[in-house]
C-alpha cells in the first residue's frame, strides 16, 4: 500500500456542503417544529378542562416520539413529534394534521417518483422530470 495515490482526505461534495441548502433544511425543520407545537398547544387547550378526581389535568404532554426523516423537495428533513398522555384512560391522543403518523415523503415527491422512474427508464431523459421536481432552473441538468 506504499504506492497508493488515493488521497483519503478528499471526499465528494455532498448536498450538505451547500450552506443555502443547509439553511433551508434548518428553516424547514424549525418551521415544522413550531407548527406542530402550535397544533399540540391547541389540542391541550381543548382538553384543559378535563380533570382527574384529584384536580390534575387528564391530558398532558409526555415527551417526544423517536426522530424520523421526511423526504421533501429540498432533501431529507428530520422531525420529532411530541406525545401526549391521557391519564383518565379515555384514549385521547395527539395526532398532527401536518405530519400524519406514517408520512415519510411529501405528496409532491410521492406523486413524482413513479413518473420519474417510468420517464427515466423508457427514454433515459430525466430533464423533464427534474424540471417538474426542481422547477425551470433544472433545465440544464
Amino acid at each position: 500500500m506504499e504506492n497508493d495515490t488515493h488521497d483519503s482526505t478528499t471526499r465528494p461534495a455532498t448536498e450538505t456542503d451547500d450552506p443555502l441548502t443547509t439553511l433551508l433544511r434548518r428553516g424547514a425543520r424549525d418551521l415544522l417544529r413550531q407548527a406542530v407545537e402550535t397544533e399540540l398547544q391547541a389540542f391541550l387547550d381543548d382538553h384543559a378542562e378535563d380533570r382527574l378526581p384529584d384536580g390534575r389535568r387528564a391530558v398532558v404532554r409526555n415527551g417526544h416520539q423517536p426522530e424520523r426523516t421526511i423526504q421533501t423537495g429540498i432533501g431529507d428533513v428530520p422531525v420529532r413529534l411530541p406525545k401526549t398522555r391521557d391519564r383518565s384512560g379515555a384514549g385521547r391522543r395527539f395526532h398532527s394534521g401536518l405530519l400524519p403518523p406514517y408520512l415519510r415523503r411529501t405528496r409532491s415527491i410521492e406523486e413524482l417518483l413513479p413518473w420519474l422512474y417510468l420517464k427515466g427508464i423508457s427514454t433515459g431523459d430525466f430533464s423533464e422530470a427534474l424540471t417538474a421536481l426542481l422547477g425551470e432552473g433544472a433545465a440544464g441538468l
